[in-house]
């Protein structure tokens, strides 16, 4: 589950990042069909969710 939430959070933080610097990534531009607020709502809560299932899963083994 640490990894997953790494990688939610690195995908999320990237794809966060990459519109304002001109870019997209191609398996999320669907995403960007319900408007700019929703897009980055949804990019938000991905970000967030890897987040906390990081914080929540670095300490176990």
């Amino acid at each position: 589950m640490k990894e997953l939430g790494l990688g939610l959070f690195l995908v999320g933080l990237v794809s966060l990042v990459l519109p304002f610097l001109g870019m997209k990534f191609m398996f999320l531009t669907w995403i960007e069909q319900w408007g700019a607020s929703t897009s980055l709502l949804i990019r938000g809560g991905i970000t967030l969710v890897g987040l906390l299932l990081w914080l929540s899963f670095r300490n176990r083994d």
